[in-house]
């Protein structure tokens, strides 16, 4: 991580998402700002692509020009104090150089990554030639995010099978790019869903031999649209407040098994449907019973 500006532990962090949109609220920025504010946190959010999708896929992209993302992300970090930044969807080179050229302006004291590439329904999220350019950003995040097919595109290998070998290729990013991976076992087949902090530079605390390992019972259900978004959003939010990564990676988990588990409770759209993001706050308030 190249950012000097030290991180100050808020009750309520200001975090902003640098992501692209879903119309159906699931995922994209929608589900970074349900995410952000059921953690505690105010959200904020820069649009880098315009997405017209749903719960059964995407139709079409439209990317803004770059001088207005630029716009945006000024007209944020120019007024108010960013605690954390979640990077979400980018798309192409040039949304990319934007979103690096201002990291070194703005030097948010905390910058989690999520490198969205395909989306839960299958589609292409970022174009063949930015993948190199997306490698090159891993190097400036605190903490990487990727799925199994994600995190093999980042070592240029092929997608793990198995937990040893997504373990492997988890410690391979964090040593070439010197940050912290959070290697996500969602793909895998198997009763429970792993997950883990990995660590190959030595900067994580407590970590055993290089990793701090979460493991969660699998949910049956088909509704994880934008669970990638919902989760590395979670994660940003409670490090910012905690500023210990294994546990706000844990107070994420635990948030996010209840939204998956609360999830079909929704009925929301007629393919691979949102999580419940508010069903702590549901069913405090009554709304929901259980």
């Amino acid at each position: 991580m190249v950012f000097l500006k030290a991180l100050t532990l808020r009750d309520v962090p200001r975090v902003l998402s640098i992501a692209g949109t879903d119309p159906t609220g699931g995922a994209g920025i929608q589900a970074d700002l349900k995410s952000i504010a059921a953690l505690g946190g105010y959200g904020m959010a820069v649009v880098t692509s315009l997405v017209a999708q749903n719960t059964r896929g995407v139709r079409s992209v439209h990317t803004p020009p770059a001088s207005f993302l630029t716009e945006q992300l000024d007209a944020v970090s120019d007024d108010v104090a960013i605690d954390a930044v979640k990077i979400g969807m980018l798309g192409d080179v040039a949304t990319i150089a934007v979103v690096r050229e201002w990291l070194h302006r703005a030097r948010p004291p905390l910058l989690v990554l999520d490198p969205v590439m395909v989306a839960t329904s299958g589609d292409r999220l970022l174009a063949a030639d930015a993948e190199t350019a997306l490698r090159e950003l891993v190097g400036m995040a605190d903490l990487v995010t990727p799925n199994l097919p994600e995190l093999a595109v980042l070592v240029d290998g092929p997608i793990a099978v198995d937990w040893p070998a997504a373990l492997e290729q988890g410690r391979r990013l964090s040593m070439s790019c010197g940050t912290v991976v959070l290697v996500k076992g969602g793909h895998l087949s198997a009763e429970f869903s792993p997950d883990a902090l990995v660590d190959a530079t030595g900067q994580l605390d407590g970590a055993d031999g290089g990793a701090v390992e979460f493991v969660s019972p699998r949910v049956a259900t088909r509704n994880t649209h934008g669970t990638g978004c919902s989760l590395s959003s979670a994660v940003a939010t409670a490090m910012a407040r905690t500023g210990d990564w294994a546990g706000a990676v844990r107070q994420a988990k635990d948030w996010l098994q209840d939204a998956l588990t609360s999830a079909d409770e929704l009925e929301v759209g007629q393919g691979n449907g949102p999580i419940n993001h508010f069903h702590l706050l549901w069913t405090a308030a009554g709304s929901i019973t259980r």
